[in-house]
């Protein structure tokens, strides 16, 4: 059977952006299994034990019901520059454990740190966030992403976040820097000048 996860942070031992978390597990499972009884990730993640206070990460692996939770150290993972890379044929829309197409494109990095997807003329993600460019008074993601990550709708919704569609031509013209984003990675937490880019 088919296996989804949700990554979650987790700061001085409470576990982040559940409600967007939350949303994402269930749809998924409905959309996948059909199932309507909802998880709540709230009273799942409450008997976990966190070793200390620092920032862990929180891998939960499910179907339709919750099949494992791992708790994890975090360290980030340093990315400096991306490498455009061009599959039409991707398709992530539900964050399944089978990784394996990314995996493949990966290989294509060359000499730079990740992948940044370019499907149907549009950019969309790399290979394990969403992607944030700044224009040097908003900041603007790709409206057609491969996944809808969690930290992506939150951002939205709070405003600090614009969805646009980017084709590849724009990204030196209109963009000044950009910020990768997903459960871990915060909004401006290391910013990256649009040169570091390469086509």
């Amino acid at each position: 059977m088919c296996q989804f996860f949700e990554t979650i942070k987790i700061i001085n031992f409470s576990p982040q952006n559940l409600e967007f978390h939350n949303a994402r597990l269930n749809f998924t499972r409905k959309e996948i299994f059909g199932t309507k009884d909802p998880i709540n990730l709230n009273d799942i993640l409450s008997s976990i034990s966190i070793p200390t206070a620092e920032i862990h990460k929180c891998r939960v692996i499910y179907s339709i019901s919750i099949k494992k939770i791992e708790v994890l150290p975090y360290f980030r993972k340093e990315i400096k520059k991306l490498k455009i890379i061009y599959s039409d044929e991707i398709s992530y829309d539900h964050k399944s454990t089978d990784r394996e197409f990314f995996n493949e494109l990966l290989e294509k990095k060359e000499d730079c740190d990740e992948i940044l997807i370019v499907k149907n003329n549009l950019i969309t993600d790399t290979s394990f966030s969403n992607i944030a460019f700044y224009d040097g008074a908003k900041w603007f993601t790709p409206a057609k992403p491969i996944l809808k990550g969690t930290k992506r709708e939150m951002l939205i919704r709070n405003l600090s976040l614009n969805e646009k569609n980017i084709r590849i031509e724009e990204i030196l013209k209109n963009f000044t820097s950009f910020s990768l984003i997903n459960a871990m990675l915060e909004l401006s937490e290391n910013i990256i000048p649009i040169e570091n880019i390469s086509m």
